[in-house]
């Protein structure tokens, strides 16, 4: 049921496809009016929203309401499975996923699955073989904005991943959280054949292989076969040494 005609109006054009609302610039066309004028806003960078804590202006009212939580801290949207919270629903349905491990985004390339659209767009790119980041220091080029801004700090020296405890600086958030279980004796990754646990999910997988055999990098000299990236360098020094 609809409160009144216009609603009811507004509704059947999902069903007629009728758009009557038109926008002069580009022709583009709308079911609604509110639409439109939303629409308008994106051309004309009219900003009608202000907040007056930060003075950040906002196209759309409902973007306003939300900055205002974070401002009040408020965070209305709590997963009923952990209780941890949300300034969006959108962002509750995307945490509800790690404990459902439903994963919608899916490639159709290669099949694997994600539970965030942006991380499947990201994964696209090795198959495309696009790195739309670039470096403008020496043109190395990134899948991920993220790694460019790490990358960057190579080059500026910043390290704004502090340990609390020893001071030790990092470039990557990721470095600091390893770093950290050598302090805490943290090690989250047990190996299921034999007990053994690492600090590091890498450290697991180069394990496992010595329970697998498996030799995943091979020599393109002489197609010898080794279970880590660095005993394959340090053979194949030894063919450079029959060379010279």
């Amino acid at each position: 049921m609809y409160k009144n005609s216009c609603s009811l109006k507004s509704h059947m054009r999902i069903h007629t496809g009728e758009n009557p609302y038109e926008f002069f610039i580009w022709g583009k066309a709308f079911n609604r009016q509110y639409d439109l004028r939303r629409h308008e806003r994106t051309h004309a960078a009219e900003k009608p929203s202000e907040w007056n804590m930060c003075q950040k202006a906002f196209t759309h009212h409902e973007t306003f309401k939300i900055h205002k939580r974070t401002h009040a801290g408020e965070k209305p949207y709590a997963c009923h499975l952990c209780g941890k919270a949300f300034i969006q629903l959108y962002n509750l349905t995307r945490h509800e996923r790690t404990h459902t491990g439903e994963k919608p985004y899916e490639c159709n390339t290669c099949g694997k699955a994600f539970s965030r659209c942006g991380t499947l767009n990201i994964h696209m790119r090795t198959h495309t073989g696009e790195k739309p980041y670039e470096c403008h220091l020496c043109g190395k080029a990134f899948t991920e904005s993220y790694n460019l801004i790490c990358h960057e700090r190579k080059h500026t020296g910043e390290k704004p991943y502090e340990c609390n405890v020893c001071q030790k600086a990092f470039i990557h958030s990721n470095f600091l959280k390893i770093h950290q279980r050598t302090h805490t004796g943290e090690k989250p990754y047990e190996c299921h054949l034999c007990g053994k646990a690492f600090i590091q999910s890498s450290a697991l997988t180069m394990h496992a292989r010595t329970h697998s055999r498996e030799k995943p990098y091979e020599c393109n000299v002489c197609q010898k076969a080794f279970t880590l990236l660095k005993t394959l360098k340090f053979h194949k020094r030894t063919h450079r040494r029959e060379t010279t």
